[in-house]
């Protein structure tokens, strides 16, 4: 279980270092909508499950991940700052976790949005790269508004 959980956040490490480099986020979809899963780790306030999205920074993990009751779904591309400003804060509203680098098992690292933007911004920043935000003045901006939401 150790070994999973550590494989899992190595994963979610990955794909935060790959999408700051490509700019593109990997969604899978059909005509009702994206690929979901419920929560493992999180519980909302009538104690069940939390819904997650589910994302990828690697296009072949996510084709790997059409199967079973993901069958009919095909791939799509979203651009990281769509997948941050739209994404992850319209996430953050409506209560649902981002699953990233989710397996075929249907294993992946489960992050509440808004600490995902702030895990991107310092990945970001690391490599001086900046992203033409619509909402945002920059990243440092992004990063205080997100901040003063979480405190």
């Amino acid at each position: 279980m150790l070994q999973d959980s550590i494989l899992i956040e190595k994963r979610h490490t990955r794909f935060i270092k790959n999408v700051c480099q490509s700019g593109i986020v990997y969604a899978l979809r059909d005509k009702e909508g994206f690929a979901t899963s419920t929560s493992v780790n999180f519980v909302n306030d009538e104690e069940e499950a939390v819904g997650i999205i589910c994302f990828w920074a690697e296009k072949a993990l996510a084709i790997s991940c059409i199967k079973e009751e993901w069958s009919k779904y095909e791939i799509t591309e979203i651009q990281l700052v769509e997948f941050i400003e739209s994404w992850c804060i319209g996430m953050d509203h409506d209560g649902i976790l981002i699953g990233t680098e989710f397996d075929q098992n249907m294993f992946g690292f489960e992050a509440e949005p808004l600490a995902l933007i702030l895990q991107l911004v310092t990945e970001l920043k690391a490599n001086k790269k900046e992203l033409n935000f619509k909402n945002f003045k920059n990243s440092t901006d992004l990063e205080k508004q997100v901040k003063a939401i979480l405190k």
